[in-house]
Order: C-alpha cells, then structure tokens, then sequence
C-alpha cells in the first residue's frame, strides 16, 4: 500500500535547516539539564520511598501536605510536608515522593498510608486495600547501580548497532546511524528535563525502544540507498539519497503513523503509571522519523563528498 506516489522532494536541499533545528532543540536541552542538575531521577535510580493513595473524593494538595507535617511513627516524628505531594492521575489520588532518609523505619510506606488513612477517615474506602494504588522504596545503593546500568545499557545497544551497521553496510553508514540515534535520546531527555518529567527504568526502556525504532526506519532508508548506488552509476550521491528517501517516503509514514496512533492511545488512556512511558515513545517515533531523514542521510552525504574531495 503506497499512500503517497512519486514524490520528488529535495530533503537533502534542507539538510543545513534541519541541523540547525536539532542543534537549537538539543542545546537547549542541554542547557536545562546543566541548569536543573542533571535530568530528573524517580526513586529507581536516587532511592527514597514512593506511595500513590486513592481518596473517595477531590483532594486538595495542600491539605494532604498539611497532614504530613507531623507523622508520628514508632514515637518518631517526621516532617514530610516539604517532600514532593501531587496528584497522581486524578484529583481523588496522591503520590507522596520521599528521599532516602537514614533514619526511617522498618515498612516506612505503609507507615506514611497509615498515616493517610487514619488522618482522612471520610475521605477513604473502607477497605485499606482499595485505598493503596502503590507503595514502594528503593535505597541508595541500589538506585545507584540500576543508574550505572541503565547508562551502559544505553552505550552498549548503540556499541552493537555501530558494529552492526559497519558491517552490513559501511562505516560511514554506521556513524550516520549513531549520530541518528544519538539524536533522538538527546532530544528526549532534553524534552524530559525542560517539562520536569522523572527519568525512570520504564522511561529507559523507552529511550531503548526509541533506538529500535529509529533505527529500523534508518535501516530501510539505507537499504534503498544500497540499492540505488549499485543502479545508478551516473546520478550524483546527493541525488541518490534524494530519490531513495522519496521511495521509501510511504512506507516510512505508514509505520510511523501506525505506531504514533497506538502510543498516542496509550498517553490518553493508559493511565498515569504509563503516562510518561507512553510520552517518551510518542516523542521517539517523532524524532526517530526526522532524524532518519535529516540526520542519517545528511552524514552519509557530508562524508561521501569528504571522501571524495
């Protein structure tokens, strides 16, 4: 199925613009990690204590905060008025965000829904069970080596799409690819970092479906260009990539479109443990569709015109 014919768009025209835009969305992406510290990190990777509560009715923020100025556990007294307290979803449910404290106690999420509960008692269900969406707590050293792993998660799939690539096609195809893929994750966490969304172990699994993605768009893209280089031995280079993005232009919107609509169904009504997960794809397929245009094969050419200088 081919939704659009004989298209003869000169992308290689706008090749300068489009480096330009990436390098304008990815600096300032960069500057709002340097400014915030870094992306922001769930309790997976800074460990702390994460609890999500569902109310009978509309909860007011402050209130809650209100609540937690004093919580008495084990004849301990905890100040958690200052920690991260929003809705979750909905204005019925709370998520309470808490750091890593050396002093906490033994079962310390469901000490802080005790606390909820026994604080709200009109406003909760009678059974405590219906009232608890999620708890859970992480420490330190354990967010700190799911950080390192995530990273060399990362570094490792795009060391194995370098190799890949290189031998499959060329190096210079396979730097082209990278530079594509790199792209994209900068461009997400930037996106993240500028809107204040937490980088969490679903996120990072999205930053790497992100790299499958692109680069099976990308692979396609290179493909033709293979095969159009071995037919056409008169056009130019830049003509070449021109023709065979022009070929691949329908397929390519068609998986695009395909994946954006079910990720984008997944963002409206999938709820909000799957929310950023499922933004975090619908700015994948975005970028990873772009890039694979105005990334890729603009490297290729770039390095086929240095080679041939």
């Amino acid at each position: 199925m081919r939704i659009i014919k004989d298209t003869h768009i000169d992308f290689m025209r706008h090749r300068r613009l489009g480096a330009l835009l990436s390098a304008f969305v990815i600096l300032t992406g960069v500057i709002s990690l340097v400014v915030n510290g870094g992306p922001k990190l769930s309790i997976d990777f800074k460990g702390g204590t994460l609890v999500s509560v569902q109310f009978t009715e509309p909860m007011d923020v402050t209130a809650v905060r209100l609540s937690l100025g004093k919580v008495n556990i084990d004849g301990q007294l905890f100040d958690l008025s200052r920690e991260e307290i929003k809705h979750f979803g909905g204005p019925a449910a709370i998520s309470v965000r808490v750091p890593h404290l050396e002093n906490a106690p033994q079962n310390f999420a469901q000490k802080i829904v005790d606390h909820l509960y026994d604080n709200f008692p009109g406003k909760v269900p009678e059974n405590k069970t219906d009232f608890i969406l999620g708890k859970g707590s992480v420490g330190p050293k354990i967010g700190a080596e799911l950080s390192g792993k995530a990273v060399m998660a990362i570094i490792s799939a795009l060391g194995l799409i370098l190799l890949y690539i290189s031998i499959r096609f060329e190096f210079r195809f396979a730097l082209g690819a990278i530079a594509a893929l790199g792209h994209d994750v900068l461009v997400t966490l930037g996106i993240f970092s500028l809107f204040g969304y937490e980088i969490s172990l679903p996120i990072i699994a999205a930053f790497l479906t992100i790299v499958g993605y692109s680069l099976n768009d990308t692979i396609v893209i290179f493909d033709r260009i293979r095969e159009n280089v071995k037919a056409s031995k008169r056009e130019t280079y830049k003509k070449i990539i021109n023709r065979s993005i022009n070929e691949s232009l329908s397929r390519t919107i068609i998986t695009s479109l395909t994946t954006f609509f079910v990720v984008f169904v997944l963002f409206l009504f999938g709820g909000e443990v799957i929310h950023n997960f499922a933004l975090a794809m619908i700015i994948g397929v975005i970028v990873g569709t772009y890039s694979s245009i105005y990334i890729a094969s603009p490297i290729i050419v770039q390095l086929h015109e240095n080679a041939a200088k």
